[in-house]
């Protein structure tokens, strides 16, 4: 990398931090640092909940991947696309209805104080495995294209997370989740074509692709994992804490159901971008073997892209993927906040407990950093990832999503399906292969998925046949007006997007303007991403 590049990303971060601390004024209570006031703008929530979910694995887990298999790694984001629409449709307006602040909450009120402490428990353990999974991926990058050691970029990144979500709560998230959205998205779109010019063209690259590149499935992914991994997304989508959260944040049920359709719609398109850089890195250099071919979509980058844009690819993917880090420790944080610390010393002051909010995100911060330096002793990110999902995906999020649907479900019926579903995922994970029988991985994703789902089954058969008459009440939230204040965050959550879009969009036609050569590519983004700024300027304005 170039000085400009190195310029480029400190820009971005400075840009990030800044918008960021810009809403340190807006977490002056619980509501507000967890859940934005509860009426967050549906398009700022489902751009969030976009970003957090996909930026994850997509450049190093998806990206080997693709670099691997080819087109099997769009067929698998795929399922993401179906699963979006139908959270949208079914899941995200229960979610909303509930008027709770984190599905902890809901747990609570639902099933009683015992039932929540061990989901509570489960999940921020869980956590720790997830949230370091995606600090790994960043600094995998910054490995790759800057030669910074491994462990020095996870504490780097580590740090610089935990800080903007500690001083900005949910707000600092989402808006900074839709401004790094916008500028991933432009610097996506530049790298493809200048890619392609790297292999000759599209004609070139087409003629030298592997044979069976373009198949829908292959090796390891086959359709038994494909549709098992396509029910853990709608299953994980739906009732990942993190998730729920954007359900909650908006004001209405509606809203809910749009911010899953937006994720739905958005995912039919982006895994073909995405995936095309390391699937074109595949014709460019053949000779990556084992978690070598990690590095392919950032090689690719490194490759094609001039000085300044580099950086610019690699600022949005950075935070991009970071993203996905914040949000889980924002509900994390809250979880335990909320939770666990409220409950054991309910007399707290409001101001007490956003000091213990802050702290505990600083904590699970740290826990995370821990996980992400081990990732490397436990078979690197693609086993890590696809291993946690099957394992914990459906057995901890299955159950709550079945009681937003039914009356028969107790606190005692959830908890034991969720315990019964770990045991006998670990079982066949870590105990069988002992004994000379293992499953592959879509056997494994297969497990994950049927035996909650049977285990629910077989309990409303029974419930239906011997107890027809006990039930568990839903529980639903009453209208609330909007408020002044929460509008007035809107507004300036607009505003702030707008500003960052316009400084963004200007930096990147000037780095087109002084590129040596494919001027017109970067300069035409550039010029998009500044006239989307101006609209929401213009917008944020109006609206006062």
């Amino acid at each position: 990398m170039g000085t400009l590049d190195y310029v480029t990303i400190l820009l971005f971060a400075a840009g990030v931090m800044l918008a960021g601390v810009s809403f340190s004024s807006t977490g002056k209570n619980m509501k507000s640092f967890f859940a934005g006031g509860g009426n967050v703008p549906w398009w700022i929530s489902g751009l969030s909940l976009f970003m957090g979910f996909f930026s994850a694995g997509t450049f190093v887990v998806w990206g080997s991947i693709a670099y691997s298999h080819g087109w099997v790694s769009v067929t698998i984001q795929l399922t993401m696309a179906a699963a979006g629409l139908a959270v949208g449709f079914f899941i995200a307006p229960r979610w909303n209805r509930t008027g709770c602040l984190t599905a902890a909450e809901y747990i609570t009120r639902r099933f009683g104080v015992s039932t929540q402490k061990m989901y509570t428990y489960l999940f921020l353990f869980i956590s720790l495995f997830t949230t370091g999974a995606f600090l790994y991926p960043i600094a995998k990058i910054i490995e790759v294209t800057a030669d910074i050691p491994l462990n020095t970029s996870i504490l780097l990144l580590g740090a610089f997370s935990i800080l903007y979500v500690t001083i900005g709560g949910l707000r600092a998230v989402v808006v900074t989740d839709v401004l790094q959205f916008l500028i991933l998205f432009a610097a996506v779109i530049i790298v493809i074509p200048l890619s392609l010019m790297k292999v000759g063209g599209t004609e070139a690259f087409l003629a030298k692709v592997p044979e069976g590149f373009f198949q829908t499935v292959s090796g390891d992914y086959t359709w038994v994992f494909i549709i098992a991994f396509m029910f853990y997304n709608l299953f994980f989508l739906g009732g990942n804490w993190a998730y729920v959260q954007r359900y909650t944040s908006v004001s209405t049920s509606r809203n809910a159901r749009k911010v899953g359709w937006l994720f739905g719609i958005l995912y039919l398109v982006s895994p073909i971008l995405w995936m095309l850089p390391p699937m074109i890195y595949r014709v460019y250099n053949p000779g990556l073997e084992g978690l070598e071919a990690e590095n392919a979509y950032l090689l690719m980058c490194k490759e094609a892209m001039p000085s300044g844009l580099l950086g610019l690819m690699l600022g949005g993917m950075i935070f991009a993927t970071a993203s996905s880090l914040n949000a889980t420790l924002n509900i994390s944080a809250g979880v335990f906040t909320n939770d666990i610390f409220k409950r054991l010393s309910p007399s707290t002051s409001e101001k007490g407990l956003m000091r213990i909010a802050r702290w505990s995100t600083i904590g699970f911060g740290v826990l995370a950093i821990v996980v992400a330096l081990l990732i490397p002793l436990m078979g690197g990110i693609v086993n890590v990832v696809i291993s946690v999902a099957a394992l914990t995906g459906v057995p901890l999020y299955l159950p709550l999503i079945w009681s937003l649907f039914s009356r028969n479900l107790n606190g005692r019926v959830i908890l034991t399906t969720t315990v019964a579903s770990l045991a006998i995922n670990a079982l066949f994970k870590f105990v069988t292969p002992l004994m000379d029988f293992s499953l592959d991985r879509a056997e494994e994703m297969l497990v994950g998925v049927l035996v909650p789902a049977l285990l629910l089954t077989g309990y409303e058969i029974y419930h239906r046949i011997r107890r027809p008459g006990e039930q568990v009440p839903m529980i639903e939230k009453a209208p609330a007006a909007v408020e002044e204040e929460g509008a007035a965050n809107n507004r300036f959550s607009v505003m702030v997007i707008g500003i960052g879009a316009i400084l963004a969009g200007l930096f990147i036609a000037v780095l087109g303007a002084l590129a040596n050569e494919h001027k017109m590519i970067p300069l035409g983004m550039g010029l998009l991403l500044l006239a989307i700024g101006i609209t929401a300027y213009l917008y944020s304005k109006k609206k006062s």
